[in-house]
């Protein structure tokens, strides 16, 4: 996988890497099935922010270390 990939996808390339990347892909069919493929990352990693771990009545997690 190319670095950069995930990177755009996350929107995490600053102005000039973005322009670079983007000439990039326009001719690289490996960085576009790779960006087609994590798409949706963006999307799932904001569901995961909403989701509880525990409910209210859940004991919390015991400790690891002591």
């Amino acid at each position: 996988m190319h670095p950069e990939v995930a990177a755009y996808v996350l929107g995490v390339l600053d102005e000039a890497d973005l322009q670079a990347f983007e000439r990039h892909l326009d001719s690289c069919e490996q960085c576009q099935t790779e960006l087609m493929e994590l798409r949706e990352v963006p999307d799932l990693l904001d569901d995961l922010k909403f989701q509880t771990s525990a409910s209210e009545d859940d004991d919390p997690p015991i400790p690891m270390s002591r």
